[in-house]
């Protein structure tokens, strides 16, 4: 037995053997409104051990440094800049924090650097869309990757080290304002928007508070979003919304679906997939084509006898046992999965033999390839 067909069959079992869960609708929905945010900067990194880049931005971006700081370089003196490299800088603003609190960072190259390793990060700007400064970025890299090249130009690189953290690198100097305190009403979005998870969610949160689902403190506003009532207090609207987050319902099941990742040949098959009557035939062509060299001396006995490399070659066709195997109406998952451990296919058969079932109509469910 493959090891996908044991991870199918695994999951076959995970799937009949219970029942929708219950999750907390913190799980599964968003609060409109509580958002992050990105942030962006442009910098440089210094303190390099020669594995920076002598780029026009990188020295232009240095020059400009030093006249911040007084120093104007003499004309016609260009720097040599090995040990400093031009990065773009990122984080992301987390809903509701305060100017002083830290934030983690990323700092990659855009240049030609070949390692961050050993760099220092200088005061660099962070800013959002409105380009305005959110945060302020500065310190010393964790680099995890390896970058080694020897003199005939060969080299060995781990991971990726042109690209490093810096945890709690930045820290906060403006605060987003939030819209989470305003008006009467709060509305959560679903992550993976359905109508009848819209709706079982409206009727939990209805039946908790009014008792019956008429009580109309929650109202289903599409496939996505919910409005709920909520109080005008501030810490009301806090101790309301903990009630709410943690209310447990039973979201609809997810539609039919066969998700392919066609690199890694992983097939996960989701539990409401049927299939239509069809008949599927398995079966592999083999070639081996394998090169001998033989050594021959022509006119061995004679002055004028060489001896030669012949190549000879040797083809082999093979074809296996073909296998017929018939789906009924209505094949569910565990039937599926069932024919084809008995037949024996491979992640890649698998898949092939997926999507010609879909091509023949044969399948309900919608075949995604990743």
């Amino acid at each position: 037995m493959t090891r996908l067909i044991q991870i199918l069959l695994l999951i076959t079992a995970l799937v009949w053997t219970g029942q929708t869960q219950a999750v907390r609708i913190k799980d599964v929905a968003d609060i409109e409104g509580v958002r992050a945010n990105q942030l962006v900067g442009y910098g440089l990194v210094v303190g390099l051990p020669g594995t920076g880049e002598n780029s026009p931005f990188t020295e232009q971006s240095f020059k400009m440094m030093l006249n911040n700081f007084g120093i104007t370089l003499p004309a016609g003196i260009k720097p040599k800049i090995k040990n400093v490299a031009a990065v773009a800088v990122h984080a992301e603003l987390p809903a509701f924090i305060k100017p002083g609190q830290k934030i983690d960072i990323t700092v990659s190259s855009i240049g030609s650097a070949q390692s961050l390793k050993g760099g220092t990060l200088i005061q660099t700007f962070l800013k959002g869309l409105d380009q305005q400064v959110y945060a302020i970025a500065q310190g010393s890299l964790i680099v995890s990757g390896l970058g080694a090249e020897g003199l005939d130009g060969s080299k060995v690189v781990i991971n990726t080290p042109t690209v490093g953290r810096i945890p709690n690198g930045a820290i906060v100097e403006r605060a987003v304002p939030s819209p989470f305190g305003q008006g009467d009403y709060i509305t959560f979005n679903l992550r993976r928007p359905d109508f009848t998870t819209a709706k079982r969610l409206s009727d939990a949160i209805n039946t908790m508070f009014g008792g019956s689902v008429n009580a109309q403190v929650a109202t289903p506003l599409d496939a996505a979003s919910v409005k709920v009532t909520a109080p005008r207090d501030i810490s009301k609207r806090i101790s309301y919304l903990s009630v709410l987050e943690n209310l447990e319902f039973e979201p609809a099941d997810e539609s039919a679906k066969i998700i392919v990742n066609s690199r890694t040949g992983t097939i996960v098959i989701g539990k409401n997939v049927r299939l239509l009557p069809a008949a599927v035939t398995h079966g592999s062509l083999t070639v081996t084509i394998a090169e001998n060299q033989q050594v021959t001396q022509p006119d061995a006995f004679s002055e004028g006898g060489e001896t030669v490399v012949t190549e000879r070659s040797i083809v082999d066709v093979a074809v296996d046992d073909t296998r017929m195997f018939v789906f009924e109406p209505g094949v569910t998952l565990s039937e599926l999965v069932r024919a084809v451990n008995e037949v024996g296919a491979a992640p890649g058969d698998l898949m092939a033999i997926l999507e010609a079932l879909k091509e023949a109509g044969a399948i309900h469910g919608e075949l995604i390839v990743i």
